[in-house]
């Protein structure tokens, strides 16, 4: 085990009595919120020698110890699968994902993820944070998605890489093709994100228990009943995008969860596999170096396929 001990200090914390959940989440951005809770729930978090759950509400002057367990083996075989890799170096890397493709193993779906293939090409070099030896991923995309994400190699790096996406420091700009003719040609969607409070797989912009999410679009080319965007993320909520879009009645082009069942007008359904969604510009301050990096990830084929289509149908 390896303890940490924090007073709690709420001079400068946006919040009089924050819930401890929340408050080791933003002291550790390195690790998920649900992994801290989950050591709450394991009984590995106290308040003044006094075990909490995540719900409860911290005072000034608590001291709060955790006792993070040392990190376990990662149960998955490596894989020969080709990786586009945009960038790399000995801290990190970034690559270009492709659709279909799992990023993180989950039960019942060990085999064929990018951390398969990180594993065969990194071999020892990558990080083992969240409590599991050699993961490296720091962020996500949704299976379908495709485009830049970012892999640590080190713990410095990682925990380096999680501040910058907590502090909103990260440049995240994705390309999407959306259902209907948006009206503004840029704007902005500032809509809380949580739980779905029926559907618990998906999420929703009318959750309760909502965190803060913003994205900012802005209009790249019309075609009548789509538009191609672009997206800004301010925050990293899950599905925000894809969430955020539906919200304002244009759900992402082939998003069979947030979108229509079916999309009228479509004449090249043939190349829907998912939403059209693609992690375009990827930009941080490298965490050895402090040098800026911006990365660009190619559209994918089948998305250039689609607006040529598009180009050529409007």
């Amino acid at each position: 085990m390896d303890k940490h001990i924090f007073v709690v200090d709420l001079e400068q914390y946006h919040d009089d009595n924050p819930r401890i959940d929340k408050y080791i989440a933003d002291a550790m951005p390195e690790h998920t919120r649900s992994y801290l809770q989950t050591l709450i729930k394991e009984q590995k978090v106290t308040v003044d020698d006094q075990v909490v759950k995540s719900n409860y509400r911290l005072s000034q002057g608590e001291t709060i110890q955790l006792m993070l367990p040392l990190p376990v083996a990662l149960n998955v075989e490596a894989e020969d699968i080709p990786l586009e890799i945009i960038y790399e170096d000995s801290d990190l890397l970034v690559l270009n994902k492709p659709k279909g493709m799992v990023v993180h193993p989950a039960p019942g779906h060990t085999r064929g993820t990018i951390v398969n293939a990180l594993l065969n090409h990194c071999k020892e070099d990558l990080s083992g944070i969240n409590g599991v030896l050699r993961p490296g991923i720091v962020h996500r995309l949704d299976k379908d998605t495709t485009g830049a994400l970012l892999v640590c190699k080190t713990d410095k790096a990682h925990q380096e890489i999680a501040r910058q996406l907590k502090d909103h420091c990260v440049l995240r700009i994705y390309h999407a093709i959306v259902v209907g003719n948006l009206k503004e040609d840029s704007g902005t969607i500032d809509s809380s994100i949580g739980r779905h409070p029926i559907h618990r797989k998906k999420m929703s912009t009318t959750s309760k228990h909502g965190r803060e999410a913003i994205t900012h679009f802005k209009v790249l080319e019309r075609f009548g009943h789509f538009t191609y965007i672009q997206c800004e993320l301010e925050t990293g909520r899950t599905h925000q995008i894809r969430v955020h879009l539906a919200s304002i009645g244009h759900p992402v082009l082939g998003d069979l969860v947030y979108g229509p069942g079916k999309t009228p007008h479509m004449k090249c359904s043939n190349l829907l596999e998912g939403q059209v969604l693609h992690a375009k510009t990827l930009g941080f301050i490298h965490p050895s170096s402090g040098e800026v990096v911006e990365l660009d990830a190619a559209l994918p084929e089948y998305f250039v396929e689609l607006l040529t289509k598009l180009r050529y149908n409007t």
